[in-house]
């Protein structure tokens, strides 16, 4: 069964169930300035899962795209996609747990044909602190829905994802209970930091087993649901949503409970074909096809490469069919992000001529079942993205030209950092581009190249600094918009570093400039580059959803004891003071004592990139991180 038939099937089936077929959502939503796109099915139903009541009913269904862009370093595996379909049903006060478990077990053995034995799935194991029970009503269902297809299937108490990878699955187990970081619901994730007033609950996952000989113990230990390894894969998740937390902390039970659940069609349509590899379903592999086409290559041979494009390319037809131009701002960079990185791997095939119309023809042609109201500009996305594919590739052409003519000049035939710094300094040649193409043709690069072109970088900074350089007020050098900028994303990254590193983590000093930030904290250690990168992704989750930045004053006692504001300098800080707060208000992502300025919303920042970790004195860590 192809991916469009599972669509239809599911919607079919849900409407036996008395469900209304509801449209979908644009990818860009108008009136949610909390994220960039949509990003998951249940987003555009928030209102009516928080209590508003819905036109069609209690009982709703639909499949609608998302986009997801914090996946985008992980595309080029089997299974990762930043553009994906989640099919959804809902139940607003309506059926519960015994009801929906009992119907997506019905529609993946007997609709569309998957094997039970294969389907595996997850509870909830409570938490004793804030007196929520382990969710034994689901698993003992799933036990029964397991007995009555002829398995007996075990219950496990795993815990967490870690114990899993040390202990793995014995004799029969099949239902997994794990903590509230796998099994647990809330717009703001685990159980602490469930916002104030929000619905909330544990939730149920369903994974199917493509088989131990896809498990990887070297590299993500031992194989269970939770696991990051390749032999399990997550086809839908229940949400169970029957508690609120009350203004106290604690929760308390919903009088009307409801049901929430999303189930992605691409990796849907994988396990019916059986195939762990997302990229080989009917929506992708003609994409694919059409990729071997053009460069003459096999997808077996070149698989990050053309998964890259087929997924990147899928996003950019769906964002600009949609009325979206690439820009340098908030969701227009992220379309140019998409085509541009799709280009360069095209590159990396060997496909050189302009390749986007016939490759978008091929994917417009899977969504010619979206409405009209959805995809309003499906006639000019192909001149947008066409214009931008010519755009970039001059850059590109121009760039490698006066890279060839570098070489030239060159005794030895080499390019140093100088020469890559003018590159990008005066021909708009990004480094990494300047880097990769220097690959391609053959080119060698200075051994130390990258210093030598930090060294450039800086010395221009330095010239462009002012007679007071370095001293600036509340460590800005101006209060123009890119310092605006990188004084908010220091916000960002001393959260990051509290959340991911230590919550004793606290600023030391900064230096932000126009073209950077630096900054200092405590910590006892050099950063791994494992923490590094995940302060890095962390930081730019937060700038993807476009969190809110508010600030307002308060008397010093309030901000500190109530509020719970980070400051350095309690002693020194006058009676009244300027609390900035970045995300919701009642569960913040960052509160600081600060002068400002900051920007309005962390849409605005671009990609988040620490360039260097290195010691600034003794104890003290320093940060040095640009945005692009």
């Amino acid at each position: 069964m192809n991916a469009s038939e599972i669509r239809q099937k599911y919607l079919d089936f849900q409407q036996s169930k008395g469900h209304k077929v509801v449209a979908p959502a644009p990818l860009v939503l108008e009136n949610d300035p909390t994220t960039l796109f949509t990003g998951s099915g249940m987003q555009p139903l928030l209102p009516y899962l928080l209590g508003q009541p819905h036109p069609a009913g209690t009982r709703l269904t639909d499949s609608q795209p998302c986009l997801r862009l914090q996946d985008i370093e992980d595309v080029g595996d089997p299974r990762h996609t930043t553009v994906f379909e989640m099919l959804g049903n809902w139940s607003l006060g309506d059926y519960f747990k015994e009801e929906q478990i009992r119907n997506y077990f019905e529609f993946l053995t007997e609709v569309i044909g998957l094997d039970p034995h294969k389907i595996y799935v997850t509870c909830f194991i409570g938490n004793e602190e804030y007196g929520i029970p382990k969710d034994t009503e689901a698993a003992h269902i799933w036990k029964q829905v397991f007995k009555e297809a002829g398995i007996e299937a075990e219950i496990c108490e795993m815990g967490s994802a870690e114990n899993g990878d040390k202990r793995g699955i014995k004799g029969n187990e099949r239902i997994f209970f794990y903590d509230d970081h796998e099994n647990w619901w809330s717009r703001g994730g685990g159980i602490k930091t469930t916002p104030i007033g929000d619905p909330c609950g544990p939730d149920s996952e369903v994974f199917y087993d493509f088989g131990e000989d896809k498990q990887d113990v070297e590299r993500y230990g031992k194989s269970h649901p939770a696991s990051d390894g390749a032999r399990f894969m997550e086809i839908g998740n229940q949400v169970f949503m029957q508690y609120k937390r009350n203004e106290d902390g604690t929760f308390s039970e919903l009088e009307h409970k409801n049901v929430d659940f999303g189930g992605g069609l691409e990796r849907l349509a994988a396990a019916s074909m059986g195939s762990f590899d997302v990229f080989k379903i009917s929506l992708m592999k003609p994409i694919i096809e059409k990729l071997e086409e053009l460069s003459g290559k096999k997808y077996e041979n070149n698989t990050d490469e053309m998964r890259i494009i087929a997924d990147h390319l899928r996003g950019a037809y769906l964002l600009s069919a949609q009325g979206l131009v690439p820009s340098n701002k908030a969701q227009g960079y992220a379309l140019r992000r998409l085509i541009r990185r799709a280009i360069l791997k095209a590159l990396d095939l060997g496909i050189a001529q302009d390749f986007l119309a016939e490759t978008i023809s091929t994917i417009s042609a899977e969504y010619n079942s979206l409405p009209d109201s959805i995809l309003t500009h499906r006639e000019e996305a192909l001149s947008v993205l066409e214009k931008e594919e010519k755009t970039f590739r001059s850059t590109l052409s121009k760039g490698l030209r006066e890279m060839q003519k570098m070489v030239r000049k060159d005794a030895d035939g080499v390019l140093d950092g100088n020469d890559l710094f003018k590159l990008q300094d005066t021909y708009g040649f990004p480094l990494e581009v300047s880097v990769e193409q220097a690959y391609h043709e053959n080119i060698p690069l200075s051994k130390d190249y990258q210093k030598e072109f930090d060294a450039a970088l800086e010395e221009q900074r330095n010239r462009s600094k002012t007679a007071s350089k370095g001293m600036f007020k509340g460590g800005l050098e101006d209060h123009g918009e890119m310092s605006t900028k990188y004084h908010t994303a220091t916000h960002l990254c001393l959260a990051a570093l509290q959340k991911l590193v230590s919550p004793d983590i606290c600023q030391k000093g900064s230096n932000i400039t126009a073209d950077r930030m630096r900054f200092d904290f405590n910590c006892d250690h050099k950063l791994t580059p494992e923490e590094i990168k995940a302060v890095e992704d962390q930081v730019n989750e937060w700038i993807e959803v476009d969190l809110p930045v508010q600030f307002d004053e308060y008397e010093k006692g309030y901000a500190r004891d109530t509020l719970k504001a980070h400051g350095q300098f309690w002693d020194k800080y006058p009676e009244k003071l300027k609390v900035y707060t970045i995300g919701d208000f009642d569960n913040p992502t960052s509160r600081e004592v600060c002068g400002g300025p900051h920007v309005e919303h962390t849409g605005v920042l671009g990609k988040f990139k620490i360039v260097k970790e290195e010691s600034s004195s003794a104890g003290v860590r320093r940060i040095k991180a640009v945005l692009e």
